[in-house]
């Protein structure tokens, strides 16, 4: 792809994500359904946490996009790449998986009726569904070097395991789990969920990494001397 359609493709999606972030902020005076914003408001929200790290690597691809000195590029350009191999990617696609396996099953347990009300279907959809295609196109834009399988994986293993202490902090200071799923298990049964998770996630980066070598080519996407 060109660099000026390639630049056309960031600042579209870097758009698109800030306009949903503001959507929600614009609703925060609303009347909430009940427990949805209690204590961390959505900042407990992996779903919220994923938008905000799209937006993230969006902005930067756009920032990388511009013509810089070399120095300040090639570190734009591994930071970009660190940042939507080891976490944009793998994150923004479980979000999807899980949230609609879930919601399949029984929507209750994940996001209940009562917040149609408050976001409306199609901002719904936005948040767990057009994430997909956004993270398909953009490995499809561009390659992108990916480092030593291990560590991407301890990097991603800290990211789940510090999310998991936060909503476990949420549990033990205000009574509430995150999602009314988190109930339904006992403590041992929390424990495997965490590491079926995080076996989907690892499953999601290696699946990131297979399409960037269907996409561009070994020699292209991987850097293991890193």
């Amino acid at each position: 792809m060109s660099p000026t359609l390639r630049t056309v493709y960031h600042v579209s999606a870097f758009s698109w994500y800030v306009f949903i972030i503001k959507s929600m902020a614009a609703r925060a005076g609303q009347q909430l359904p009940p427990g949805i914003f209690v204590y961390g408001g959505p900042w407990k929200y992996l779903t919220f946490l994923n938008l905000l790290l799209q937006m993230l690597y969006f902005g930067l691809a756009v920032v990388t996009d511009l013509p810089p000195g070399k120095k300040t590029d090639s570190t734009l350009s591994k930071s970009k790449d660190l940042l939507f191999t080891v976490f944009a990617f793998p994150v923004g696609m479980f979000v999807v998986i899980f949230f609609w396996t879930v919601f399949a099953y029984d929507r209750e347990l994940v996001y209940p009726a009562s917040i149609d009300a408050f976001f409306p279907p199609w901002m719904n959809h936005a948040m767990h569904s057009a994430v997909l295609p956004v993270l398909l196109g953009e490995v499809l834009v561009q390659p992108h070097v990916y480092t030593k399988t291990r560590n991407a994986l301890a990097l991603l293993g800290a990211v789940g395991l510090s999310y998991l202490s936060w909503i476990i902090w949420v549990y033990l200071s205000a009574g509430i789990w995150v999602y009314p799923l988190l109930g339904h298990f006992s403590s041992f049964g929390l424990v495997l969920l965490f590491f079926f998770n995080m076996t989907l996630a690892t499953f999601l980066y290696l699946l990131g990494e297979k399409l960037n070598s269907l996409a561009w080519g070994k020699i292209h996407v991987h850097n293991k001397c890193q």
